[in-house]
């Protein structure tokens, strides 16, 4: 429990900037991307399109993070993270202000002015995520790295947690519009809070030289070309495209045609991370002995029997208010067991001197048509009524393609080559856990590094 208290950890007592930077920036992200921002779309009389859109933003603008990389030379590492972060906070004094002037009716106009904000936000946060791990990994001891990520882990476990309690609890004892702005002001002060530890940081040696010619280049062969990376990179991508919509549109049924209340919601959220970390806690001791493709396995067979459960619910609707608390910890604990073990299989599959920029596209391939995912479906859950609806028609082919896609996905995996003998470290030891943009950005340091040589 010492890891918990930088304080009383010496050996991660000099990084503690960095540890308490993550407590606060997930008090930051968890509202301002996560099913808070559902919940608010809702509340401003969005379609699922719309609602679509903005909880897509952070994954469609995550390419931005490579070419984000080119300004290293001359920022460097802490200066760009600090633009970046910094400049995001700004952005959600919108939905505090549309927050307050909800009270005096809910006009379209609002709706526009969140789509445009998150766009804002999420380019910044992504110019600012193309720095901070590579800065962070690189002040961080060899000896003691892997334990700084895990308490980085637990600390933004812990943070997330307590933000969607608060979450709950204003939903439950606050008029919607009051709810809405304590969340965002309590999200504003966890960025300015972050931003504040992260000053205290010292900058790293920044690259000399950052090139796209190489990516330019060698993309085609990557992508198309044969080997044991592309294969897994395609079903990878299917997976992102099969499974990054449940989480918002389920929030979007249960909200407008459920009947849950917006705290009800919150508290399913919270047994969806306490699913992350079962799922994560029962992996952790065994993925080095036994590989990643078991837990590949596990993974996708959780995501045919929630979808098969959602389609037994849309059915049956008495039962929704049973099986939603035992269907959203296997959502945790279904994407949170695929992440860690895509990021150890990647780690066993491309030799690290050719990393960079494999692991950089799987990154940029996976999140990009992730975040198309929920657009696209988004426009045809789209309801005919004029407040917030759903084709349930289409909502219940929606889970039926996640069905059979998930079905498909567990064969393919089979097919997948793993050589389990000997330890080998994953590319990211913690922060995949709850922050898993932060992956794609902890790729640019091997693309800096393949660079220099």
């Amino acid at each position: 429990m010492a890891s918990l208290f930088p304080h009383r950890d010496p050996e991660l007592h000099p990084f503690r900037q960095g540890l308490y930077f993550a407590f606060f920036n997930a008090l930051n992200w968890q509202i301002a991307t996560g099913t808070p921002i559902v919940l608010f779309m809702a509340y401003l009389d969005a379609d699922a399109f719309q609602t679509g859109l903005v909880y897509a933003w952070p994954l469609l603008l995550t390419p931005v993070q490579v070419v984000a990389t080119v300004l290293l030379p001359k920022l460097g590492f802490k200066r760009l993270t600090m633009a970046g972060w910094g400049a995001r906070s700004w952005f959600l004094l919108v939905p505090l202000a549309l927050a307050l002037l909800s009270a005096y009716g809910v006009k379209p106009w609002m709706i526009v002015a969140m789509v445009v904000a998150m766009f804002c936000y999420s380019m910044s946060r992504s110019v600012g995520a193309a720095a901070i791990t590579t800065w962070l990994q690189g002040l961080v001891s060899e000896k003691v790295r892997g334990r700084y990520w895990s308490t980085d882990q637990i600390m933004s476990g812990v943070a997330s947690v307590g933000a969607l309690v608060l979450c709950a609890v204003s939903f439950a004892v606050l008029p919607p519009q009051w709810a809405f702005f304590v969340q965002y002001a309590f999200s504003i002060s966890g960025a300015w809070l972050a931003l504040r530890c992260l000053k205290l940081l010292p900058d790293i040696e920044r690259p000399t030289v950052m090139s796209l010619r190489t990516i330019w280049a060698d993309t085609p062969r990557h992508l198309f070309g044969a080997g044991v990376f592309r294969p897994y990179l395609w079903l990878a991508v299917a997976f992102y495209v099969i499974t990054t919509p449940v989480i918002p549109f389920s929030a979007y049924y249960l909200k407008s045609v459920g009947g849950f209340t917006s705290a009800n919601i919150m508290g399913l959220t919270i047994l969806q991370y306490g699913g992350v970390i079962a799922g994560n806690w029962f992996m952790r001791s065994r993925i080095d002995s036994s590989g990643a493709k078991p837990f590949f396995r596990i993974s996708f067979g959780l995501f045919a029997v929630i979808a098969a459960c959602w389609l037994g619910c849309l059915h049956w609707t008495v039962t929704t208010p049973w099986v939603m608390p035992m269907l959203y910890v296997m959502l945790g604990a279904g994407s949170g067991m695929f992440t860690a073990a895509n990021v150890s299989y990647l780690a066993k599959i491309i030799p690290e001197k050719e990393r960079a920029l494999p692991v950089a596209l799987h990154g940029a391939m996976t999140y990009f048509t992730g975040g198309l995912a929920p657009v696209v479906w988004g426009l045809m859950l789209k309801g005919k009524q004029a407040e917030p609806s759903l084709n349930l028609f289409a909502f219940e082919c929606f889970f039926i393609v996640t069905l059979i896609g998930a079905v498909v996905l567990v064969v393919l995996t089979n097919r997948l080559e793993e050589k389990i003998a000997g330890h080998v470290d994953p590319l990211l030891e913690g922060g995949w856990l709850f922050r898993p943009f932060r992956v794609v950005a902890s790729l640019i340091k091997l693309g800096g590094e393949n660079g220099k040589r």
